[in-house]
């Protein structure tokens, strides 16, 4: 498999630890604004190159996929560029994952009472498009949704009869040192879900 990996922060490093093990990966592009973190990410495996991305464009999106041959964009970009990276892939043809959704939108007149856009409703709105291509596109595979829905989905395959329900809660005591507060992720992105309307 050929990746393009939007990313080289903390996410991005992450999967290339983990895609450095797996021998179906024929390839990763490594991709970030940041030329020396994208070059320190590729670094760890011979397979891996690095180059110099704008996630905010589509239409580098779209070639750097190309360049690199991509069967999949992976996004381990902040959700802001989810848009710009998903259309992207779409426009090179190629498969995509996320670990976060499009960005929700409070409703612009009562947002205190009604939904507005919610969380991967603009990548759920183009499923028609991906599914005429032939695509695939794999949103929210983050920890939740993503990582807990596979649990939940693995438990009622193999380990239940019956389910009724299934309720997910996480959390975690994690220390990095020199650090008194360190999200698992990108800030903006707790603050921007901690505020998503109910």
């Amino acid at each position: 498999m050929r990746i393009l990996l939007v990313g080289a922060g903390g996410v991005g490093d992450a999967f290339c630890a983990i895609a450095s093990h797996r021998e179906f990966v024929e390839s990763i592009v490594v991709g970030d604004i940041d030329p020396a973190r994208a070059e320190r990410v590729a670094s760890r495996d011979d397979r891996f190159t690095a180059t110099t991305l704008d996630a905010s464009d589509p239409a580098s999106i779209a070639a750097a996929a190309t360049d690199a041959r991509a069967d999949l964009v992976m996004n381990a970009a902040d959700p802001r560029f989810v848009m710009p990276i998903f259309d992207g892939a779409f426009a090179a043809g190629a498969n995509y994952m996320d670990m976060a959704m499009s960005i929700s939108e409070p409703h612009p007149d009562r947002p205190h009472e009604l939904t507005g856009v919610k969380l991967g409703d603009r990548q759920f709105a183009k499923a028609d498009e991906w599914t005429e291509r032939g695509l695939l596109a794999v949103c929210g595979m983050g920890v939740e949704p993503g990582m807990a829905d596979v649990f939940a989905r693995y438990a009622a395959d193999e380990l239940f009869s019956s389910i009724q329900e299934v309720g997910i809660r996480d959390g975690a005591d994690m220390v990095v040192r020199g650090y008194d507060f360190a999200p698992t992720f990108s800030i903006w992105t707790v603050i921007e879900e901690c505020l998503n309307p109910p």
